[in-house]
């Protein structure tokens, strides 16, 4: 299966999800992103990473970096392999020099370390295509999700959003004011209640 290489293109406080941040990648010479939510404290160790800042103490990831380093293990790429009910799973390459070896991760985790190793994030097209926004030019279109999202747990989210008493066009409209700002968590929202609705 042919791999999409990913770059971080955003973080930012979430707007539907008290405490959470919305991380966003983007495909490497390409118009789509992908938003995923996570943790403050995974926001806050990508950032300082990001940002080139060094805490006083070392933080849990940058813990693993020197464990790792001490024993001359590195990782190579991370790869976002699967998305299964809304929750991205992940994987560390890593390596000896002798030896490879894969280990499962959280996304959040393994793009902390990602941003540490100074290594690529891969995802494939299969994921992309389910739950990721392109930009075309000016205009932000939803991508088709080729996943099961008629599930009843979307249902009830979406209701909780407020999205579900809108048209298709009125979700289409707020898709497009949602990207154009930028928001692209709630554009995520705004996109799985499209999405559900074609499934449905």
């Amino acid at each position: 299966m042919k791999k999409i290489k990913l770059d971080i293109v955003g973080l930012s406080y979430s707007q539907t999800q008290s405490g959470a941040y919305a991380l966003v990648l983007g495909e490497v010479n390409g118009r789509r992103r992908l938003p995923i939510i996570i943790g403050s404290f995974e926001a806050q160790a990508i950032a300082i990473e990001i940002e080139k800042m060094t805490p006083s103490r070392p933080l849990t990831h940058d813990l693993f970096k020197n464990f790792a380093q001490a024993f001359d293990i590195t990782i190579q790429e991370i790869i976002i392999y699967n998305l299964v009910d809304g929750i991205f799973y992940s994987k560390l390459l890593c390596s000896d020099g002798k030896k490879s070896i894969e280990i499962d991760a959280r996304t959040s985790d393994a793009i902390a370390m990602a941003v540490r190793f100074d290594c690529p994030i891969y995802t494939y097209e299969f994921i992309l295509s389910s739950a990721g926004i392109v930009i075309e030019g000016n205009d932000f279109v939803y991508l088709e999700n080729m996943a099961d999202a008629a599930t009843e747990e979307k249902a009830v989210s979406s209701s909780a959003t407020g999205y579900a008493s809108l048209s298709n066009d009125e979700l289409k409209s707020k898709l497009q004011e949602a990207l154009s700002e930028e928001a692209y968590e709630k554009a995520a929202k705004i996109r799985d209640e499209l999405n559900r609705r074609k499934a449905s």
